[in-house]
């Protein structure tokens, strides 16, 4: 889905879904919401050990996405690992478990793991980008030849969080060996937190004017749709419902019908209850926004 590969006419819509019961159910709940992608945790995202995949899970989650018709999941890695960790042995056990979901995601046949870039954690921003590019840099000489590519996800810029300017994400890329197997993942409100201001017709074309220019609008390979409950510049990471934040239903509106993301999943990670009606509410004000009917 990147390079000269002719587009779609729209992205794809669909939101993170649970696996409580097991990896597969995720697509029968993608499937009960009307999602035409999925994002999923392969473990659990607050726990550092994981069972192995075993061969019968692979082959029902395999099994389950071409049942229920989902053309796309992607990954999500878990909230513990710190990539830019100063602690060394922090790092080491952030890209062992790095590693190993990337391992996952191989044997599941899910072309990206969207991962936060890290934190410095007191280090600096010249120390974190460091050891943050060593980390993927490694994590690509553990994986060779995988079909699975690092997505870096935006950030907020809460803490001492890194990657919430596309200046500093060009750096990351720039440094990382292996950069061609480098994607990206967007997330709507990080930007907005980070004082991206896609709210405005403007804002949002020289938020992505600047994008191109430091990373490359060719590496966007998934977005994240969500509203944000904060103001412009806020650094804070919180989610909104669509439409019920200070992005605005406009910001949506654009994004989903530029031409150069179509085909391209994008999904929510709105708030939401065990039964999912959030998920069905949001997707349903999302595709009244297309244009084209």
């Amino acid at each position: 889905m990147t390079g000269g590969a002719k587009r779609a006419k729209r992205p794809l819509l669909g939101a993170h879904m649970p696996i409580a019961g097991g990896l597969a159910n995720a697509f029968v709940r993608g499937r009960e919401v009307n999602c035409e992608c999925i994002q999923i945790f392969t473990k659990s995202s607050r726990q550092w050990a994981a069972k192995p995949l075993a061969e019968a899970e692979v082959a029902e989650f395999k099994q389950k996405q071409e049942e229920t018709g989902i053309k796309i999941a992607i990954a999500h890695g878990s909230y513990l690992v710190n990539l830019g960790a100063p602690d060394d042995v922090l790092r080491r056990k952030s890209l062992a478990a790095f590693v190993d979901e990337l391992e996952r995601c191989e044997k599941l046949g899910l072309p990206f793991l969207v991962a936060h870039p890290g934190a410095h954690v007191g280090s600096g921003e010249s120390m974190g980008i460091k050891a943050i590019a060593d980390s993927i840099s490694q994590a690509h000489k553990a994986c060779p030849g995988f079909k699975v590519k690092i997505a870096l996800e935006n950030t907020a810029g809460q803490g001492t969080v890194l990657g919430y300017s596309f200046e500093q994400l060009g750096r990351i890329f720039d440094a990382a060996h292996e950069s061609d197997r480098l994607r990206l993942c967007f997330d709507t409100e990080h930007a907005f937190a980070a004082g991206y201001n896609l709210a405005g017709a403007e804002g949002y074309e020289q938020t992505f004017a600047e994008l191109d220019r430091r990373v490359g609008l060719k590496r966007l390979v998934a977005f994240h749709l969500n509203d944000s409950p904060k103001p412009l510049n806020s650094r804070v990471d919180r989610h909104e419902h669509i439409g019920k934040g200070e992005l605005g239903l406009g910001a949506f509106a654009r994004l989903l019908n530029d031409r150069r993301f179509g085909g391209l999943p994008m999904c929510l990670e709105t708030p939401k209850g065990p039964d999912l009606k959030e998920d069905v509410e949001n997707l349903a004000t999302l595709r009244r926004l297309f244009k084209d009917p």
